[in-house]
C-alpha cells in the first residue's frame, strides 16, 4: 500500500463519517421528536437526558474522526 492510496483511504474514510455525523444531527434536529418516541419505547428516560446522550456521542464520534482519520491524513499531506 502506498502513502498515496493510504491517504485516499484516510480522506474517503473522513467523508464518509463526517457525512453520518451530519445525518446523525440532522435527523435529531428535524425528527428528534420520532427519535425520541420510537427510543422511549426501550428505555424510560426525559427528553433532557436523551439530547444530552445523543449530542455526548456525536461529540464524542466527531473527535475520533478527527483523530483516527483528519490528523492522519493532514500529517500524510504534509510529508507527501
Amino acid at each position: 500500500m502506498t502513502i498515496e492510496m493510504l491517504r485516499t483511504m484516510l480522506g474517503w474514510g473522513f467523508l464518509l463519517n463526517m457525512g453520518l455525523i451530519l445525518w446523525w444531527f440532522l435527523f435529531l434536529v428535524f425528527a428528534g421528536d420520532w427519535v425520541f418516541r420510537m427510543h422511549g419505547n426501550f428505555i424510560k428516560i426525559s427528553r433532557e437526558q436523551f439530547n444530552g446522550i445523543h449530542y455526548a456521542g456525536l461529540a464524542f464520534f466527531k473527535v475520533l474522526v478527527f483523530v483516527l482519520y483528519g490528523v492522519p491524513y493532514v500529517v500524510l499531506w504534509i510529508v507527501k
